[in-house]
């Protein structure tokens, strides 16, 4: 600033003695008057000009003072919580208050769910229960409930006249429903018994010659299904039934067989004051499982239940229009408030982002540097991401839900339908969480979550890789020998179950005896395992989130390390209550709107005029040859 001015009276005083030292004789004698006085004027105006501070660069100073100023107190307001933004500005925190209706209402709607869906899965699953018990042979009642370790073996067969003897038991079975507990009945209108099919699977050519150690052998899978129609002579049998038809079952290349049929049924438990029956039709299939040939055939049943349209009693007319219509309209309303609340967060973000790039535009031009990648990142709320998530899960959720109850699937879409709600339901209570972070308290475990979330994943790809060694050898290893290792996924679920201490006595007598020198190594193993994890790198895990937790400590007590963002909006000290946020209050989206339409553009605040006038302080609005003010 001083080498200017030094250069600046330099030339003024050569301008000065250039114009003393001019021939003035050679002009007219009556033009002395006017030079004099036009030396006199330059002399002055160039000494004013040394001697006080342009006003040129003093207006530029204020105007930008005053852009700093305002976009601190921008981003301040930005970075506000709801309260904080109903004290400086008077704006209500409607994106709060839509939080808190989603909450209830998806809560409301995810026990009401809750409770249909335990009830139809139980109901599915005991009558999956009462078909083995038909139609099954050599069905137990220890195979109900699984048990680990398991008391008995798989359900299997292991004769080829137990393989037709099954089928004769499950077409006995079906053909007798009338002497069964459950209220069932034949698929047809009339109740007339249905035909049930028999797949088979089989390979194209499969022969075995094991005295000589050949075979013939062709991996083509054909399939033969057969309909098995209902006789009444007490002398049929499958066995017979299928000669009869010219198919013989080569039991060397069978692969696969499905004994199919459906009966329906009415559930009289699900009724309630508003609450109908329900209709189902469960498709059933008896699998014989031969893929390994190993000598044993695994059997087992499945019930895939279908929900059907009722046509009950007409006491349950009213009622069930009732029933339907408040689950109606609770499906709309919580579809209506998730779209609300999707639309108001992604404009949040929309307009975060916009805010970025114009303080970007702002540091690049008033201080002449790029904001960090860490003040960028401020602008991005992770928060309404993650509603926008749940928004969109549970939107789809209610959709399938609605289906659902007015019976509109035609399979059984129950499972996909809790899983959209309870991830959706999962993520709002999380989003709870954002609020409790306004309070000091509360924003405790945030934050260490934050400070600790580098440093965890930078420490779990090592355990990870630790334990993926551990999980492929004993795998490989074990496997053959030890339940528990029988598959990778098993192998995964016994080795994060041992660093939790689960069922370890188990896992090490459970062990083979069959080869010493690999019981010895399972030992060796296990041992290994357990110590590495449980005491180094469990530990290891909880300090690495202590250490977080004790920074976030010093934070609190010392300060929080700020970027450059939030160090420019640091120096503004402006409380939300102090006024100064209404003052600048901004005009609603309606007013904006009307201003687009009848005004050209709006001046910003960084454009500096140049020129010697004063700059203008106050961001203008040019509309042609009117300006909005």
């Amino acid at each position: 600033m001083e080498e200017t001015d030094t250069k600046t009276r330099t030339d003024v005083g050569h301008n000065i003695n250039r114009l003393e030292n001019n021939s003035w004789s050679q002009a007219p004698e009556s033009a002395d008057e006017d030079e004099n006085e036009l030396l006199d004027s330059s002399v002055l105006e160039s000494r004013q000009q040394i001697l006080s501070p342009t006003s040129h660069n003093q207006h530029q100073y204020e105007a930008t003072s005053y852009a700093e100023d305002k976009m601190r107190r921008r981003l301040r307001f930005f970075f506000m919580n709801p309260i904080e933004k109903w004290q400086a500005k008077r704006r209500f925190p409607y994106k709060f208050i839509v939080q808190v209706i989603k909450i209830v209402l998806v809560t409301v709607q995810l026990c009401l769910f809750a409770h249909n869906n335990y009830t139809h899965v139980n109901y599915a699953w005991d009558n999956r229960i009462a078909f083995s018990h038909l139609f099954l042979r050599g069905w137990d009642a220890t195979q109900e409930v699984p048990a680990y370790p398991p008391a008995t073996g798989p359900l299997a067969l292991y004769k080829k006249d137990e393989f037709y003897d099954t089928i004769d038991h499950a077409l006995d079975g079906y053909y007798d429903l009338d002497n069964a507990i459950g209220p069932y009945s034949y698929v047809a209108e009339d109740n007339s018994v249905v035909p049930i099919e028999l797949c088979l699977y089989h390979y194209k050519e499969g022969i075995i010659f094991g005295f000589n150690e050949s075979y013939v052998f062709n991996n083509e899978i054909n399939e033969t299904c057969i309909e098995i129609p209902h006789k009444f002579n007490n002398g049929f049998t499958s066995e017979v039934f299928l000669k009869e038809k010219n198919i013989e079952i080569n039991f060397t290349a069978l692969v696969r067989a499905n004994l199919n049929f459906a009966v329906k049924t009415v559930n009289l438990k699900a009724a309630g004051p508003i609450t109908p029956p329900d209709c189902y039709q469960f498709n059933i299939t008896i699998d014989f499982d031969n893929r390994d040939h190993d000598g044993q055939m695994l059997l087992s049943l499945d019930a895939e239940p279908h929900r059907l349209q009722c046509k009950g009693d007409t006491q349950y007319i009213t009622d069930n229009q009732i029933e339907s219509a408040l689950r109606t309209i609770l499906n709309v309303f919580v579809i209506l408030i998730c779209s609300i609340s999707l639309i108001l967060c992604s404009r949040a973000i929309y307009r975060a982002q916009l805010l970025k790039f114009e303080t970007m535009e702002f540091f690049k031009k008033t201080y002449g540097k790029i904001l960090s990648f860490e003040g960028k990142l401020e602008f991005l709320n992770f928060w309404y991401i993650m509603i926008i998530i749940n928004d969109i899960l549970i939107i789809f959720g209610s959709a399938i839900k609605e289906q659902i109850e007015r019976k509109q699937f035609s399979s059984d879409q129950w499972n996909i339908c809790s899983m959209f709600l309870g991830t959706g339901n999962l993520l709002v209570w999380f989003g709870v969480l954002r609020y409790l972070g306004f309070f000091k308290t509360y924003n405790v475990v945030i934050l260490t979550l934050k400070k600790a979330a580098p440093k965890v994943a930078r420490f779990l790809i090592c355990a990870i890789l630790i334990y993926a060694g551990f999980t492929f050898c004993g795998w490989l290893i074990l496997g053959p020998y030890h339940m528990k290792f029988r598959s990778l996924a098993t192998t995964s679920e016994c080795l994060f179950a041992l660093i939790n201490g689960d069922d370890m006595f188990a896992t090490f007598s459970i062990t083979s005896f069959k080869s010493p020198m690999l019981w010895w190594y399972s030992r060796l193993y296990l041992y290994s395992f357990i110590s590495l994890y449980i005491y180094v790198v469990l530990s290891l895990f909880i300090s690495v989130i202590m250490d977080a937790y004790d920074t976030i400590k010093l934070y609190y007590r010392d300060g929080f390390p700020k970027n450059d963002l939030q160090a420019f909006v640091a120096v503004c000290t402006d409380e939300a209550s102090s006024g100064i946020y209404m003052e600048e209050s901004g005009s609603s989206d309606f007013s904006e709107l009307f201003d687009k339409f009848f005004c050209c553009r709006k001046r910003p605040y960084s454009s500096f005029d140049t020129s010697n006038s004063a700059c203008s302080t106050k961001s203008e609005q040019v509309c042609g040859g009117a300006i909005c003010v």
